[in-house]
């Protein structure tokens, strides 16, 4: 078992355990928890009252956060033609058919984000294997197998955040940096938690978000309402 650092072991020693904070109150703590040497990422963490097993349970989506994740996401796109001088116009990173293909196959994925035109997915179809335990497998649902490559590209690098529930019926994101303002970490925290409430599966029944809570990059958890 893993022994907490000195710096781990002082933020614990200030963190409410497993009190439910208001947000505005668990933002205050995280930001008040020992400086790192760099701009720790704020993530939220929810555990749903879904059956992942039930495809008609699924959580999975994307949103547009309203001050963005302070990343810069980088973007690959599988597309040829028109489409193909949109990306790059968009702002897309990496751009290419049979040989980004070929390049992934063979085990690159430093990408945050990978977007598929429609025509693309017979080419896109068999990375499944590589993208799929990344969370990075283009997908209609996601809205990144979209013919609309220059809006996809654009709001993902305005911040646009993808998630989906995991096995344990978990969710994870990153809804900012620690460096933001409280006022605007709280905004993106709301904006997504509104989102995932109006994500509920028809099929759920009982409580929906059972638990969430925030942290940094190097820091513990703090419980909140949501």
């Amino acid at each position: 078992m893993v022994k907490p650092t000195k710096a781990m072991k002082a933020m614990l020693a200030k963190a409410p355990g497993k009190t439910i904070m208001p947000l505005a109150d668990a933002v205050k703590i995280l930001k008040d928890f020992p400086a790192r040497k760099f701009d720790q990422s704020v993530e939220i963490h929810m555990h749903l009252g879904i059956d992942p097993a039930q495809a008609d349970q699924l959580v999975r989506g994307s949103v547009v956060l309203p001050h963005g994740i302070g990343k810069t996401q980088r973007i690959v796109v599988f597309a040829k033609g028109d489409l193909a001088t949109i990306a790059a116009e968009a702002g897309a990173d990496h751009i290419g058919q049979e040989d980004l293909a070929k390049r992934i196959k063979e085990g690159w994925t430093d990408f945050d984000v990978c977007i598929a035109a429609p025509d693309m997915m017979g080419l896109v179809g068999p990375l499944g294997k590589v993208l799929g335990p990344r969370g990075l497998m283009p997908s209609p649902r996601s809205g990144t197998v979209t013919a609309e490559i220059a809006r996809v590209v654009k709001e993902y690098k305005a911040g646009k955040v993808e998630f989906r529930n995991d096995k344990g019926s978990n969710l994870h994101a990153i809804v900012g940096k620690l460096s933001f303002e409280s006022e605007k970490l709280i905004e993106n925290i709301e904006a997504f938690i509104h989102f995932v409430n109006s994500l509920k599966p028809n099929a759920c029944r009982g409580t929906y978000i059972k638990s969430a809570a925030l942290c940094a990059t190097m820091s513990p958890s703090v419980r909140i309402a949501a």
